[in-house]
């Protein structure tokens, strides 16, 4: 992807769980230009993806819910 604006470091994943952006996670209210595609990718196993939903709602129950500024 390449970006057709402004981008910023997204604040849910960055600065504090992982500081300097190692995720290069971005957010920007501007389109994005694809400029590729993955043909290979494999996502995450059912295991690890009900791990991570499940933490997800113990944050929420704890009253920890996402920062989304």
């Amino acid at each position: 992807m390449e970006p057709t604006g402004l981008i910023e470091d997204d604040p849910n994943l960055t600065d504090k769980k992982f500081p300097g952006n190692p995720t290069k996670s971005y957010r920007s209210r501007e389109p994005l230009r694809v400029t590729g595609e993955l043909t290979d990718w494999e996502g995450h196993a059912p295991v690890v993806l009900q791990a991570m939903k499940d933490n997800v709602e113990r944050l929420k129950q704890l009253g920890i819910e996402a920062i989304d500024d």
